[in-house]
């Protein structure tokens, strides 16, 4: 998406900005003149996530805006505070704020300690609270002075379906508390004409976090953080009727006219895993499983395919993928003949045995489903949301499965 020099002069203050869809949408506006405060944890570089906020800094200015880096920690209420003093004395004023820090941890309620719910829930909901009502009075005065003000928060539509809370009901809580600031602000501050608006993707975006979860190998079924920068910047160049919206990527920039999505894959072509929070998601499985209908490659499967889906993960096994992966993983598989079989990814070149015994995950699904997801046929996304898959324990664990996958693919299973 081109820029049209809408944001020139306008001042963005980004949480979480150091890296991926922050530092993305920092870099959009700066193409503009736009100044971006970052602020971020990151003032050391991680040891397994690069960047940092002076790292991001240099980045923005010499994409042409100008850039104030801060230490802030979204839950603690002075730095905050701090740094909007600081972005108001810098650059006069705070226009748009985008709420993108976040926590995550796809784990059970038995699974998650209080410590990680309250981590979640401060960064997410109540950070998002907190930096938008610091802000708030500096965007009534951005509006004064013949600005457009806006907040953005990157989170998902808000949806009561027990599916997105049954497997991660913490996360669930968290990332919609950021998402009712939105349903409630948008009205609260409508005839204040301050546009409040979520924006949340329709696959998985390829972040240093994301490779670090889930194993370089995902980033072929995922999207570049600049989809997420381009339609924020759809967002925050539209006026105030343009509010209390829940945005999908891709879907609002059809709208604006781009229909090239290719161009935001990191391999055009490949199957795209779908992110979390979708109710549509349904609709796309559907359509997946009918085109392959339609190819002729799905047909029925049994318990023999089953054994024959190990052995090919046999092949597939190495130290390598043992060395990236680190888990032992159950698959229970129920039906007319039920099956057990645990896959040791975690202990030499691994092993697979059939039958009972002890795991850092449960993966629970029909045989028919399990043949599927290994032959690429089904996403496994798609499966865990449409409750085709169920998973007990470590959920990042299990995303690491995405590397086996694809070297089965690979070897055309």
């Amino acid at each position: 998406m081109m820029n049209s020099g809408k944001l020139a002069g306008y001042t963005l203050f980004i949480t979480g900005a150091s890296r991926g869809i922050g530092k993305a949408i920092g870099l959009k506006a700066a193409k503009d003149g736009a100044n971006v405060v970052i602020a971020a944890k990151t003032a050391q570089a991680h040891p397994k996530l690069p960047g940092t906020i002076y790292t991001a800094a240099k980045e923005i200015e010499e994409a042409g805006g100008k850039c104030l880096p801060c230490i802030v920690d979204v839950r603690d209420e002075s730095t905050v505070q701090s740094a909007v003093d600081e972005a108001v004395k810098t650059f006069g004023g705070i226009d748009i704020v985008v709420n993108n820090a976040s926590a995550i941890s796809l784990t059970g309620t038995l699974d998650t300690p209080m410590k990680k719910y309250d981590l979640m829930n401060q960064i997410n909901a109540r950070g998002t609270y907190l930096c938008s009502r610091v802000c708030l009075p500096h965007l009534m005065n951005s509006k004064d002075s013949g600005k457009q003000p806006h907040i953005l928060n990157i989170s998902p539509p808000l949806s009561m379906k027990p599916i997105w809370f049954k497997n991660h009901t913490a996360y669930s809580m968290a990332k919609f508390g950021m998402s009712m600031c939105v349903l409630g602000m948008a009205a609260e501050f409508q005839e204040k004409g301050i546009a409040v608006n979520a924006l949340w993707p329709k696959t998985a975006i390829i972040t240093a976090a994301m490779e670090m979860l889930g194993g370089q190998d995902i980033s072929s079924q995922c999207r570049k953080p600049e989809i997420m920068a381009d339609a924020a910047y759809a967002i925050l160049t539209k006026d105030a009727s343009f509010t209390g919206n829940f945005a999908i990527d891709d879907e609002l920039l059809e709208k604006e006219g781009i229909t090239d999505m290719d161009q935001y894959a990191v391999e055009p072509g490949k199957p795209l895993i779908l992110d979390f929070f979708l109710d549509n998601i349904e609709v796309d499985f559907e359509s997946q499983i009918r085109q392959a209908l339609q190819q002729g490659q799905q047909g029925s499967t049994g318990g023999s395919e089953v054994a024959q889906v190990f052995k090919s993960i046999e092949a597939a096994m190495s130290e390598e993928v043992v060395s990236q992966t680190g888990g032992i993983f159950k698959f229970v598989l129920p039906g007319d003949a039920p099956e057990t079989w645990v896959l040791d990814l975690k202990n030499g070149s691994g092993q697979i045995t059939k039958g009972d015994g002890s795991s850092d995950v449960t993966m629970t699904m029909k045989p028919d489903d399990f043949v599927q997801m290994f032959q690429g046929k089904l996403n496994s996304t798609a499966a865990f949301m449409q409750g085709k898959l169920k998973i007990d324990g470590n959920m990042m664990l299990a995303m690491k499965l995405e590397k086996l996958m694809n070297a089965m693919q690979k070897s055309k299973l």
